[in-house]
């Protein structure tokens, strides 16, 4: 019998925002990737990137999808909210069942990092550490810096990601 298939253990991705952004959300529909809020002119109150990270995304076609995570902890993030563009975040729970969508990457670092590159779903089952992720070995120095890779790596959606996809999406 053949192995179970590695991504199923992927049971919640996440995707990091500012509750300002809530409404916003909302109002239309789910989350949309960058180049698509901007043909909609979608003025965002608190964007998670800055210009730099913005331009780079357009210049790497990475603005034409939605960035998710494995964990609800993220340098960009942290970087987001040390630089005041977040100030009350939110890691939106994401239903697993886009990994299975059409034209659905995964990069093992951050998304517009120079050199990384965006892999198919099919290549990224050998390259995800699920171990580190899901089976909780014994901490170690090791574990630790995997760990800290593992938490920059993206799933990048293209297109639309509807709100009945997102768990915990607060009224407030």
């Amino acid at each position: 019998m053949p192995p179970a298939d590695p991504l199923g253990q992927i049971t919640v991705l996440y995707h990091f925002t500012d509750r300002r952004n809530l409404p916003l959300i909302r109002e239309h529909g789910g989350l949309y990737p960058l180049a698509q809020m901007v043909a909609m002119g979608i003025a965002v109150p608190a964007p998670g990137g800055n210009e730099w990270s913005h331009d780079a995304d357009a210049m790497k076609g990475m603005d034409n999808y939605v960035h998710l995570c494995f964990r609800p902890n993220h340098p960009m993030e942290f970087r987001a909210r040390k630089e005041g563009r977040i100030k009350e975040p939110i890691y939106l729970e994401i239903n697993p069942e886009v990994l299975h969508w059409n034209d659905v990457k995964f990069t093992p670092d951050v998304a517009n990092k120079s050199g990384v590159r965006p892999h198919t779903m099919e290549e990224a089952r050998g390259l995800i550490d699920f171990e580190v992720l899901y089976d909780r070995p014994k901490w170690s120095e090791e574990i630790r810096k995997r760990l800290q890779q593992a938490e920059k790596y993206e799933i990048l959606v293209p297109g639309h990601i509807p709100l009945n996809l997102i768990r915990n999406l607060p009224h407030g």
